[in-house]
């Protein structure tokens, strides 16, 4: 069975955040390239990546590199927030709600006291 003639842009993947990536990278080697003729090199190389990925036509294998690249920015992220990632103060106390996950708080040093989510209705207990 014959498959129908592709165009171009279906063959080809396209633009994604890991090519604005190597694109902003490249621009940059340039622009300092004009000031440190040495970096000229490596933005001659980022140049012809971003043009083999631009018209590569496994889209496959082009889409898993996208994605490793959201979930290192994912990750980095996280990494910058912390390991609490809820801020801390001396009046009030910060929470999530289990079911949903909406942050919450409390007055500081009411003890044990229910609480209702305002986004999930979910009733719980905490500690202030």
């Amino acid at each position: 069975m014959e498959q129908p003639k592709q165009s171009f842009f279906q063959r080809h993947p396209g633009f994604d955040a890991y090519s604005l990536f190597w694109l902003v990278l490249f621009l940059i080697l340039a622009a300092l390239g004009r000031f440190f003729l040495p970096l000229l090199i490596p933005a001659g190389v980022v140049l012809v990546y971003l043009l083999f990925r631009l018209l590569s036509k496994n889209q496959e294998k082009r889409q898993m590199e996208n994605a490793r690249f959201y979930a290192l920015f994912r990750s980095i992220g996280r990494w910058k927030r912390g390991r609490k990632g809820i801020k801390t103060d001396k009046v009030y106390y910060y929470f999530k709600c289990p079911t949903c996950g909406q942050s919450m708080r409390v007055p500081r040093g009411l003890g044990k006291i229910e609480v209702t989510c305002k986004a999930c209705s979910s009733r719980f207990e905490v500690r202030s």
